[in-house]
């Protein structure tokens, strides 16, 4: 699934546009709330979440990927 934006959050940097790799947002004017153009491109690397500095991006991700985590087990 692709990244949500809290449109409320957002201070319109253009940051997460410009760190992702994929060009899942496409071309983003500053002063602007990016827009998810290309969803299906996202690789889930969450690099948009930990750059935004308002933290206004949600990465949801798919559920065969929830599915595949296992805790570490401390022995």
């Amino acid at each position: 699934m692709p990244p949500v934006i809290d449109e409320a959050k957002c201070i319109k940097c253009t940051k997460c546009a410009q760190i992702c790799c994929v060009d899942v947002y496409g071309p983003a004017e500053p002063g602007e709330v990016p827009t998810v153009r290309f969803p299906e491109e996202c690789w889930h690397c969450r690099a948009c979440v930990m750059d935004c500095p308002a933290g206004a991006i949600d990465l949801r991700y798919p559920l065969p990927y929830m599915l595949l985590y296992e805790d570490s087990k401390t022995n």
